[in-house]
């Protein structure tokens, strides 16, 4: 899972169109003071909508791309219980199985999110939403001309049964932000209002209106769950043609799609034909890309990128090897320690294990200079913390419940910086004494590794599941292993590491996220809240369940403005870095990308996504040139 942000300009949001009508556009107003019952085109959490009612396209997209082609690639992200490695359901919206990535260019959504934008979506199926007198209701109306893959209508019933689905049912990613929704209700075949309880965040909305709609129809006749290998009917742009369950999947563009000439998708779906294969490991994925099997690829292996990118495709000039701006979201590159178990619920452990990686010497030996080490959990933003607490950091601090005095006045707790050499002595000491402060005996004559009261050796296990992973992190195994921690690394297949990750059976794991540019309350309590430390297939993997992280969620979820977003975020980052749950590691500050030299695209790169399937396409005498037609 992928996971990725700069000074955002101030937006108010304005207003917006009645069917083929009337529109009204609404003076600039933070997102609370919108006017009730008026028909909105889009939503913005701060700001003017950079696009009006009557807006063509968006200017990332290219109107004029040509359409056809086929794009083979290697998705670099993914999301709800998506496997890059493998997959056994096409069910992608369920907490388990595996599901292939992409499944979600199959259906539609009531608004989507504008890539040039921090925080911004425009109608889909949705033609229009009002917000109710009380804001806890919103009403849409979708498009007369909505259809699925089948030929029949998208209805108000689809839309209800899918939001009351994912809110009972649904993959962590889906139910969570559906906590507060008390119901979805039919007005009319193409009317439906979502009802929240008031609990909800203003800015709840914006996340929930870009999750897909599902035929109601096709799951009366089929579980919704992640046994299913029947793809399910969608609406989408694409849909399933062909595919070999943990192999290859292949989506084809729908030529009748209905949506093709809004606005929100001139310029995108250009690619006739979408596959993915998939490999187990990364260099049998490489060299699938060197052969041509593999079109575009990016890459996340340090020495692959400096020393194999002199293959005779490249040399000849017909791959393309270059570097892309990475998205102006906050990124987050970590190791969760499981604090469930007991072993690690002193803080001063993980910080003893944090002490053990010695980030300059696998900088110089492994990663050939390239990437910084991380300190924040929302690196790469406005939202990472830095210094001492702003007087409106102090503020927010002083209000906030389980908070000593005093304990957050100085800088963010910092990784330290190394010597370089692979093993620093001091930092190893360091970590020693830390855990015998926390409890741990030394060993006894002839022993080598660290006790509690009961005897019970000190055990971390990094759990990987690809052998990349076991030569990065088999250093960082060998500094435990010399304080005394018994360390292994342990190796699975991709399905038992998500099966594992999703039911919390691990001491270690490396992760990377990406949070939206204006990150929702329902973004963070995903990762970070009480309510999803035991919820299966939650992305909070250390398990964190603190008092003060959820005030501060639920502060982040009142802000008015972005300014108060920040600081709220800020001091996020403040008591989440003090907790020592996560190890941050290392970021990029860059997409790494290779791609055969046969597509076209338009510059620059939006700034808040990087969906290079859905707006690239080939340009066809490229892809003649190097016989690829």
């Amino acid at each position: 899972m992928s996971l990725r942000q700069p000074q955002f300009s101030r937006r108010q949001i304005i207003g917006s169109v009645m069917a083929a009508s009337a529109i009204a556009t609404i003076p600039s107003k933070v997102f609370a003071a919108l006017p009730t019952g008026t028909p909105l085109h889009g939503l913005s959490a701060f700001g003017e909508l950079k696009y009006g009612p009557d807006f063509e396209h968006f200017e990332y997209a290219n109107p004029d791309a040509p359409k056809g082609g086929r794009f083979n690639f290697s998705p670099p992200n993914w999301a709800f219980n998506q496997n890059v490695q493998t997959f056994n359901t096409l069910n992608s919206f369920v907490p388990k199985g595996d599901a292939p990535p992409r499944m979600e260019l199959c259906f539609d959504s009531l608004m989507v999110r504008a890539l040039d934008e921090p925080d911004a979506v425009y109608g889909l199926l949705a033609e229009w939403v009002k917000i109710s007198a009380d804001r806890n209701s919103y009403e849409f109306r979708l498009r007369n001309e909505a259809r699925f893959h089948d030929g029949s209508d998208v209805t108000a019933a689809d839309v209800a049964f899918s939001f009351l689905t994912f809110r009972d049912r649904g993959h962590p990613s889906l139910l969570l932000p559906l906590g507060e929704l008390s119901d979805a209700v039919v007005a009319d075949d193409k009317t439906v209002i979502l009802r929240f309880s008031g609990k909800q965040s203003e800015r709840t909305i914006l996340n929930v209106v870009q999750f897909p709609i599902l035929a109601k129809s096709h799951f009366t006749k089929h579980p919704f769950d992640g046994s299913q290998l029947a793809a399910p009917l969608g609406s989408g742009p694409y849909r399933v043609a062909e595919f070999s369950a943990g192999q290859m999947i292949k989506y084809e563009r729908v030529s009748g799609y209905w949506g093709r000439d809004l606005a929100v998708n001139r310029g995108h779906h250009n690619f006739n034909r979408v596959r993915i294969d998939f490999y187990r490991e990364r260099q049998a994925a490489f060299e699938a890309f060197k052969k041509g099997d593999v079109t575009y690829r990016q890459e996340f292996t340090s020495k692959t990128w400096a020393t194999e990118y002199a293959f005779p495709a490249l040399l000849e000039g017909k791959v393309i090897k270059r570097e892309f701006p990475s998205e102006l979201r906050p990124s987050m590159q970590a190791w969760a320690v499981n604090r469930r178990r007991e072993r690690f619920r002193d803080p001063r452990v993980t910080e003893a294990i944090g002490l053990c990686f010695d980030f300059e010497w696998t900088r110089t030996n492994m990663f050939y200079g390239s990437y910084t080490r991380s300190q924040s959990l929302f690196e790469t933003s406005e939202f990472r913390a830095d210094g001492p607490p702003s007087q409106n950091e102090r503020a927010l601090i002083a209000r906030l419940p389980g908070i000593v005095p005093g304990s957050l006045d100085s800088e963010p707790f910092m990784q330290p910086v190394s010597d370089g050499s692979g093993r620093d002595r001091a930092l190893l000491r360091r970590a020693t004494t830390l855990l015998l402060d926390a409890g741990w005996k030394r060993p006894d004559a002839g022993g080598r590794f660290l006790t509690n009261a009961k005897d019970e050796r000190l055990t971390v296990e990094i759990l990987v599941r690809s052998e990349v992973f076991v030569r990065v992190d088999t250093p960082f195994m060998e500094n435990m292993r010399i304080i005394g921690i018994d360390a292994s690394i342990r190796l699975v297949d991709p399905a038992q590491f998500q099966a594992r990750v999703n039911d919390f059976d691990f001491d270690l794991v490396g992760t990377a996220f990406s949070f939206s540019a204006t990150p929702t309350m329902e973004d963070l309590q995903n990762v970070f809240s009480s309510k999803a430390a035991d919820i299966p297939g939650s992305r909070n993997f250390p398990g964190t369940k603190d008092a003060t992280v959820d005030a501060l969620i639920d502060e982040i979820g009142r802000v008015k403005s972005r300014n108060e977003l920040v600081t709220a975020m800020k001091v996020l980052d403040r008591v989440l870095r003090a907790r020592r749950d996560w190890i941050p590691n290392w970021h990029a500050a860059n997409h790494r990308a290779a791609y055969w030299d046969m597509f076209g695209f338009k510059e620059p790169k939006p700034d808040y996504g990087f969906p290079v399937e859905t707006l690239w396409w080939v340009d066809a005498g490229k892809a003649a040139a190097l016989g690829k037609s």
